[in-house]
């Protein structure tokens, strides 16, 4: 057999080889993963709960004392994941008739941190249990009395995977009882 007959058949016999298919598929597994994940990425946010714009959120159902916010729901949209951090603030407010304590302030994720901004005072940032001591407070509203909630957001913390549709929250505990819940999305793009 002369070599290059030989080199035709050694060629033939690799490309049939059985390291050939997997490497083949695992080519191919691939190319359907990213695919899959690009897709995925390019889905909508989901629309706002019912009752999350516009209306009243009340965090505590006492007439002496309840903390509320117009809006407990806010959709950052796009954010490209190398834009850098972004924020928003939430107004709350104390719409009982007897003072306030906010007692805690925390996240749902590391990714995010709140700080409460009074007319006196910023406290803060706070973050998620678990990751640094989430501190008590001791800060009192007044009847009718407004504060807000700076929220932070950083879409590179979790680095690629956090591309994609994020949802999280900021959870502001008082001593009226129930916590009010304060959320957004963000649609972090690579």
């Amino acid at each position: 057999m002369s070599k290059s007959v030989s080199r035709r058949h050694d060629s033939e016999i690799s490309k049939s080889s059985p390291k050939r298919k997997i490497l083949y598929a695992l080519v191919a597994g691939s190319a359907i993963v990213i695919v899959f994940g690009i897709f995925s990425s390019q889905k909508k946010p989901l629309p706002p709960r019912a009752g999350y714009e516009g209306q009243p959120t009340v965090g505590q159902l006492s007439g002496a004392k309840m903390l509320v916010t117009d809006s407990s729901y806010f959709d950052f949209g796009r954010v490209p994941m190398s834009g850098g951090k972004v924020s928003h603030r939430y107004s709350i407010r104390n719409s009982g008739t007897a003072p306030l304590t906010i007692t805690k302030i925390y996240t749902s994720c590391m990714c995010t941190a709140a700080t409460l901004v009074t007319r006196s005072r910023n406290v803060g940032p706070f973050g998620m249990p678990g990751h640094g001591s989430i501190p008590t407070l001791d800060e009192r509203l007044a009847p009718g009395e407004a504060a807000q909630v700076n929220v932070v957001f950083d879409p590179s913390a979790h680095g690629p995977a956090g591309i994609g549709l994020n949802e999280r929250s900021v959870t502001v505990r008082n001593d009226a009882g129930r916590s009010l819940e304060l959320s957004f999305t963000a649609m972090v793009r690579p």
